[in-house]
């Protein structure tokens, strides 16, 4: 009678935190691509939006950690990168971000419907917590860092351009 040895095959990429994906990561491609399309087309019907947050540092810092997480969600690049510790890691990875990414889109289609400070600032929180989650799973302290710098100033513009 065979016994299941768990550091056999798949498993054992897993738990020796090697799953080596290359310079690109798939998944962190598909999610930014899907946080970006509500985001374009709020862009493309909303062109006339004047940002109101005159905190130049914020709003610079909400620049960098937004394409610095993006960057990063796609890109390997090497430094403080550890990759998933174990498939309940992984699982945590995709069934975490499933959920967020599903509620991010259907607050954006209730925004879309009826616009309020409450969905808005839905809409700051959950993409800092795909960018947190994924580097919490990821073992990806770069990522972590630019997630934070991309929250805190982040919500902080979305905060002072909501509406009256």
């Amino acid at each position: 009678m065979a016994t299941l040895n768990v550091t056999d095959g798949p498993t054992s990429i897993f738990l020796a935190g090697k799953w080596n994906m290359g310079w690109l990561n798939v998944f962190g491609l598909i999610i930014v691509i899907l946080l970006l399309i509500p985001n374009m087309v709020y862009a493309a019907n909303y062109r006339d939006v004047i940002n109101k947050c005159t905190n130049k540092v914020m709003n610079i810092l909400e620049q960098i950690g937004r394409y610095g997480c993006m960057f990063l969600m796609v890109f390997h690049i090497g430094i403080a990168e550890d990759g998933f510790s174990s498939i309940a890691m992984f699982l945590v990875f995709l069934i975490g971000n499933a959920v967020l990414m599903s509620s991010y889109w259907v607050v954006w289609m209730m925004y879309f419907i009826k616009p309020k400070n409450s969905k808005q600032m839905a809409l700051a929180v959950i993409p800092t917590l795909i960018f947190l989650l994924s580097g919490i799973t990821m073992g990806h302290y770069a990522l972590i860092a630019a997630g934070i710098i991309f929250g805190i100033a982040h919500i902080y513009v979305t905060y002072q351009n909501r509406q009256e």
